[in-house]
């Protein structure tokens, strides 16, 4: 059988497309071949690589990568999923080729405002939300 290939997209490609991406591979068992990128690749956001450590899944090491890699490199995909919020869906990336297309708005942990307490209780929120589409997205 083959694996149908993912891949999430935002813009930074340091938050919720890295959380998308290893959720899923953790949630689906090894059915798909999923990737994340982003237009702007920035740093990994440290509150999402600590909340993803709490699910057992360590991002610590892991470089973002850029959508233009994917592009030059050629990639196919079967699922192109944008999970940027909407108050950036004019940045939100679209990727060329033959693909559905999803999208998933959710609010960027890199936005969060308020106490290192208050950016983990936000960030664990929208991982749950994110985990919440996944679960519901492969169950179908």
């Amino acid at each position: 059988m083959t694996k149908q290939k993912v891949l999430f997209v935002c813009v930074h490609n340091s938050a919720r497309s890295q959380m998308a991406e290893e959720l899923l591979r953790k949630l689906a068992g090894g059915r798909f071949d999923v990737e994340s990128a982003g237009i702007e690749p920035g740093q990994l956001n440290p509150v999402v690589v600590d909340v993803l450590k709490e699910e057992g899944i360590d991002i610590s090491g892991k470089q973002t990568r850029s959508v233009q890699t994917l592009l030059k490199e050629k990639r196919q995909y079967d699922y192109v999923v944008t999970v940027c919020d909407e108050t950036a869906a004019d940045r939100c990336p679209l990727f060329p080729g033959k693909h559905q297309r999803l999208h998933w708005g959710f609010e960027d942990p890199s936005q969060v405002k308020g106490s290192d307490e208050e950016k983990f209780s936000r960030t664990r929120d929208i991982k749950e939300k994110i985990k919440a589409a996944i679960q519901a997205w492969i169950n179908q």
